[in-house]
């Protein structure tokens, strides 16, 4: 659908077109008379970019993120390529694991303050941050709390992914620390599918942990979905989208199944059972429907017939983190074991700067993370005579 389309974000392709000074009708011709993109896929792309505009005006040439890793999960689902351990296998890692993580957080505030860097968002990521203890989440987030102006963020997401270990307790705490958002992945309400991939929980407990949720005060939750996963079918994908709807949540967050190498679908040569993941991603139609419109998107290598993962959003609740980090607008300073730290200058000049990949390694190489991170002043360096004021 997105003919011979390349590239992770063809919405930048719109916002830097229009930068350039073309019209409507000659970004149209680039996608569609140039590349033979679908006309849905453009308007798609168009209507997304629309969306962004209000989020991009919020970044200034020393806005920041914050992102935390936390790379445990109950079970390892079968789609997935992250770096994460089980609970079961690396329980005992868990605890070192947060109290140097907190250590890293002290440091990232100090290296924020230095270059004068405004705190815009705080995203708390997995795996599944969930996955550790009640206590061991209250220890991260008093550290986020202890380093960092909480209240002066525009938006703080904690992913509270999977019911099977997202617990009332853990709902509070993420309520009591500050966190404005929140994450419960389904990624189908068919219990058949969800026990191919491997989750250890039903449909019902998605439904009892968002109406807990609700019941805390959580009054921004995003819902992920996956269109294309094994023993799916359009049908069932529908309604799971229609159940989702009912929930009404502020975000609906729609994959495309992509096959990485690190999976287990990849690694175990899992027969193709995947469905017509296309006719799936037509009754996205519903969201529109709904009230919802596309506020981010993207596409990977290996996706299910290069089709695109989207965000949906109800009006102001766009998730800010997501066009921020997507579109490359300004830095994203990363704590944990798999952070990639991507600084972006005012010129749009980017450099990474990676974590160790593995928690161990992480743990008892946490010195050469410590050095690492020392990229920040370098980079920043070059970009002194930024006007203070922007740093608000």
């Amino acid at each position: 659908a997105w003919g011979m389309l390349t590239g992770v974000r063809p919405v930048r392709l719109v916002h830097d077109m229009r930068r350039a000074g073309k019209a409507p009708e000659e970004i149209e011709s680039f996608f569609r008379d140039k590349y033979f993109a679908d006309g849905e896929k453009y308007k798609l792309a168009v209507r997304t970019a629309d969306n962004q505009a209000p989020v991009l005006a919020l970044n200034t040439p020393r806005s920041y993120s914050l992102y935390i890793s936390i790379p445990f999960c109950p079970s390892r689902c079968s789609y997935c390529s992250f770096v994460s351990r089980t609970t079961a296998e690396s329980g005992s890692l868990i605890e070192p694991y947060v109290q140097a993580l907190c250590r890293e957080l002290a440091e990232i505030s100090a290296l924020a303050r230095r270059n004068r860097l405004r705190l815009e968002t705080i995203y708390i990521g997995g795996g599944t941050p969930t996955a550790v203890s009640a206590a061991q989440l209250r220890t991260l987030m008093q550290a986020v709390r202890d380093n960092f102006d909480v209240p002066a963020v525009r938006e703080y997401t904690v992913e509270a992914g999977r019911p099977d270990c997202t617990t009332p307790e853990k709902l509070a705490v993420i309520k009591e620390y500050g966190a404005t958002r929140i994450s419960i992945n389904p990624q189908t309400l068919s219990d058949e599918v969800l026990a191919a991939i491997g989750r250890r929980h039903t449909a019902q407990d998605v439904l009892d942990c968002f109406a807990q949720a609700r019941r805390m005060g959580h009054g921004n939750i995003n819902m992920d979905l996956i269109a294309g996963l094994p023993l799916d079918t359009p049908a069932r994908f529908a309604q799971t989208l229609q159940g989702v709807l009912a929930l009404a949540p502020e975000n609906i967050t729609v994959h495309t199944l992509t096959l990485k190498r690190a999976s287990n679908l990849v690694i175990e040569h899992a027969p193709n059972a995947y469905g017509d993941v296309a006719r799936m991603l037509d009754s996205c139609a519903l969201l529109g429907e709904n009230g919802y419109e596309p506020y981010y998107l993207y596409r990977q290598k290996g996706t299910l017939q290069n089709l695109e993962n989207t965000g949906y959003t109800r009006p102001g609740y766009a998730g800010l983190y997501n066009v921020f980090i997507m579109e490359e607008v300004h830095t994203i300073l990363s704590a944990g074991a798999g952070g990639s730290t991507k600084l972006v200058g005012p010129d749009g000049h980017i450099r990474r700067i990676f974590n160790h990949k593995y928690p161990l390694e992480y743990i008892e190489r946490f010195d050469v993370v410590q050095a690492r991170k020392q990229g920040v002043d370098d980079f920043y360096a070059k970009y002194a005579d930024l006007d203070p004021e922007t740093a608000r």
